[in-house]
């Protein structure tokens, strides 16, 4: 059975006027819009055309037998024109604990100091639409790391001065962290970011121009210096990066369709004015330095995007008018459009349904699998293999 599906963007300040405005092809309202949803988080589920939320359908008798009543995953079109936060997930085990015991302590769910607003886990995958995504993903090799500062010049040298106090490479990232996030290291920290504004290297030199970039946005922002610790990725369209839990990462700048597990679940670690609590990131923190996560399937009419997670799988498809591509599912999807036009046509049922890009479509079980025809491209979210 194919169930369309509608939402309206998400207006979140970080968001561009322009970029899902063109994707869907309409005039932007000159408003900024964030993130369109396509699940059934509460948080803004998507609707189906007599109106119910797609949680209600789920729920109803009109889904079919087999049809389960949650999604595990959550997916969206995303659209940054400006950096979000700096962030990193918990594990399972971490949210669930953590979310137990804020529920003991009485801490409201939407209170601002509120860590933990579910038992889940949020690892997440973005692949570029944008011909350019800008991202930080990861903790720098602590080599180059040292490299960058040492361009920076001596005000960095407090900071040094943390990294080179510990042998291993992972504590001495978190140690820095803890370090560069404390209110007695401000003084310091807005010396590293004055320094690094006017610094020049060429190695480091689209990093450098980051932080000019970060500087405009959030002038004085200690994750200004957190971000020069991180990986700077400079996705291509059709790439993506994967983040697993504990892994520090933020979005500055692109367009791009996201899918993650279902949950609300961050720990901010600077480039935000929300609450920041130190501690709890650090002790959910993977602070293990090494290459950004970057996925980039060989090219074919179908990529699979996988973090090896039982939440979700991405996989794009793209059509072409010669010959129909077949999509076996793995359990309840959603397939989007983001480019041409595509027709998706359920195995079983044979219903089938037009897709122009911005536009979705639920895809229950009892498909099994899906022909997709037409001229385009299509991203299909369904849980993990």
């Amino acid at each position: 059975m194919l169930v369309p599906l509608t939402n309206t963007p998400r207006d979140y300040a970080w968001g561009s006027t322009t970029l899902i405005a063109g994707l869907e092809g309409r005039t932007p309202t000159g408003a900024p819009e964030a993130e369109v949803w396509f699940g059934d988080h509460p948080g803004h589920p998507a609707r189906v055309p007599d109106g119910r939320t797609l949680g209600e359908w789920l729920t109803s008798a009109d889904a079919p037998e087999g049809t389960p009543e949650r999604l595990p995953y959550l997916l969206k079109i995303l659209a940054a024109g400006s950096p979000l936060s700096i962030q990193a997930h918990p594990s399972k085990v971490q949210a669930e604990e953590g979310f137990a015991r804020e529920e003991a302590e009485g801490t409201p769910r939407d209170a601002a100091t509120r860590t933990y607003r579910d038992d889940n886990h949020k690892p997440e995958i973005i692949v570029a639409l944008s011909e350019r995504f800008l991202a930080l993903a990861g903790l720098r090799d602590l080599a180059a790391t040292r490299r960058l500062l040492g361009a920076v010049g001596d005000a960095t040298a407090p900071l040094r001065t943390v990294l080179d106090a510990h042998p291993d490479d992972a504590a001495a990232l978190a140690a820095a962290l803890a370090w560069i996030l404390s209110p007695a290291a401000g003084p310091q920290v807005s010396e590293i970011i004055a320094a690094a504004t006017d610094a020049a290297s060429e190695e480091f030199a689209d990093e450098l121009e980051l932080v000019r970039h970060l500087q405009s946005h959030y002038p004085g922002d200690p994750g200004i210096v957190v971000a020069m610790l991180l990986n700077l990725v400079i996705l291509r369209r059709g790439q993506g990066v994967f983040v697993p839990a504990g892994v520090l990462h933020a979005y500055i700048e692109g367009l791009g369709v996201e899918i993650m597990a279902a949950s609300d679940n961050v720990l901010r670690g600077g480039l935000t004015p929300k609450h920041i609590d130190v501690s709890e990131l650090t002790a959910i923190l993977d602070p293990r330095p090494g290459p950004a996560p970057v996925l980039d399937p060989a090219a074919a009419p179908t990529r699979i995007f996988a973090g090896g997670v039982p939440d979700f799988v991405l996989t794009q498809v793209t059509a072409d008018s010669g010959a129909a591509a077949e999509v076996r599912m793995s359990g309840i999807a959603i397939a989007v459009a983001t480019s041409g036009e595509v027709e998706v046509t359920g195995t079983a049922t044979r219903d089938r349904h037009t897709l122009r890009p911005g536009s979705a479509v639920l895809i229950t079980p009892d498909e099994g699998s899906v022909s997709i025809s037409g001229s385009g491209e299509v991203f299909i979210a369904e849980p993990g293999r």
